[in-house]
């Protein structure tokens, strides 16, 4: 018989399979045990907390979010890990794509938690997501408002808040000057090209006027200019006359605004509500609704580059002339991509989604550090209820073990992909 005998095998397998046993072997049996278990552990409830897990709300709640995530995180993951794969071949700087795509690996998942807890914060001075869209969204449309700004409730005041916005109570004739008052803001609330307020010059045929705060700080004279206010800039300004739209401007610097060429009559002058309303901020990527596909985001970010890595050593063992004989043929690149590629990919790509499939099982660090506790049960995942449940304020170790237990069963077939595989490879 050639080499050891098997008791000398077995004695240098005994330490790996005392591990095995202590680490992976004991506690599924005892979670398998204790899940028979009340909270406590003193008495026998047989399948309840199984049961519990389908029955109870917020339990059902975290296996929705599951089921978004295994459906749309290892999807999203191999596409963009094949499309990242397909690009590095087409670029001379394929080295560097391919370091800063995987970068993120090498930050743990705790720490990618806290990084994109900042990135979504809802204040776009603070938050990289929403100053980004922010932006974008200024240069299409303007986001200058004035929100709490109004008019005075008095019989003096020239103007009237109605349904959110500002008219005057008195028609204006073409030629005259409509002075436009609003209170409610601090000083230190306007634009910074807000210039010092004064009176438009109103000329033949035209309307004009000045929108300004009429506020003084120790004194001053209501419903008049004074030398140190300043004027509202970028508001916008109605003309109307039988309840129709006749000619639209916007003030300047100072706060004036003139309209010209406007047809004989009385006008009346309107302040849109659009120039009340706050400021768009962007997202609220950490509110109920966007919570998980916000989470999710950060998943990818984190593991699109371990999948770019694999699919990009899958592409380089297929046979280029396989390739260039489908070129030679006349096949497109598209063609040679859809038809020739992909199925030579296949097997990687099974390996990259059924790997993140059970991450995505697994996923719990994302969640408990980028989901606010306010909004964690809506973010919450199986993986994160088991932990909450058993030892985060639940004091429930037989629903949580319960819970493993489920986990577990939803995670064994994928493995059992896996093995098969390796397995059929090897044969």
């Amino acid at each position: 018989m050639l080499g050891p005998s098997p008791k000398i095998a077995l004695f240098f397998l005994l330490p790996a399979f005392v591990l095995l046993g202590a680490w992976v072997i004991y506690p599924i049996v005892y979670s398998i045990w204790r899940s028979l278990y009340d909270a406590g552990g003193g008495g026998f409830v047989g399948l309840e907390n199984y049961g519990a897990i389908f029955s109870d709300p917020s339990t059902l709640t975290t296996i929705r979010n599951n089921l978004i995530w295994v459906v749309v995180a290892p999807s999203l993951v191999t596409v963009l890990g094949l499309i990242f794969a397909v690009l590095t071949e087409r670029i001379r700087w394929a080295t560097a794509f391919k370091l800063i795509v995987f970068m993120p690996m090498a930050v743990s998942l705790l720490a990618s938690g806290v990084i994109f807890r900042l990135v979504y914060e809802q204040d776009p001075d603070k938050g990289v997501a929403n100053a980004i869209i922010t932006s974008v969204h200024d240069v299409f449309a303007s986001s200058s408002g004035y929100p709490g700004a109004r008019p005075r409730e008095n019989d003096q005041a020239p103007v009237a808040a109605d349904q959110g916005a500002v008219v005057t109570k008195q028609p204006a004739q073409a030629g005259q000057q409509v002075m436009i008052p609003l209170v409610g803001l601090r000083p230190d609330a306007l634009p910074d090209d807000a210039a010092g307020a004064k009176q438009a010059s109103a000329t033949p045929g035209g309307l004009a006027g000045t929108v300004w705060l009429d506020f003084t700080p120790g004194g001053g004279t209501v419903n008049q200019i004074d030398g140190n206010e300043r004027g509202m800039p970028g508001i916008t300004v109605e003309a109307v006359s039988g309840g129709a739209v006749k000619g639209t401007t916007t003030t300047a610097p100072d706060g004036t605004f003139q309209f010209a060429g406007l047809p004989e009559g009385s006008y009346e002058v309107r302040l849109p509500q659009s120039n009340f309303s706050a400021q768009f901020g962007g997202a609220s990527w950490l509110g109920p609704a966007l919570i998980t596909p916000a989470i999710i985001g950060a998943f990818i970010w984190v593991w699109a580059g371990f999948a770019m890595v694999l699919i990009a050593a899958g592409l380089s063992a297929i046979p280029r002339d396989a390739l260039e004989a489908a070129r030679i043929d006349g096949a497109t690149e598209w063609q040679v991509f859809r038809r020739i590629t992909i199925p030579l990919l296949s097997p990687v790509l099974l390996v990259v989604l059924v790997t993140m499939i059970i991450n995505t099982l697994k996923v719990f660090d994302l969640v408990f550090v980028i989901a606010p506790g306010s909004v964690q049960p809506e973010a919450n995942v199986i993986a994160l209820e088991m932990w909450r449940v058993s030892f985060g304020g639940g004091g429930n170790q037989g629903l949580g073990s319960a819970l493993a237990i489920f986990l577990l069963v939803l995670v064994l077939p994928f493995m059992a992909i896996n093995i098969r595989r390796f397995r059929r490879e090897q044969s």
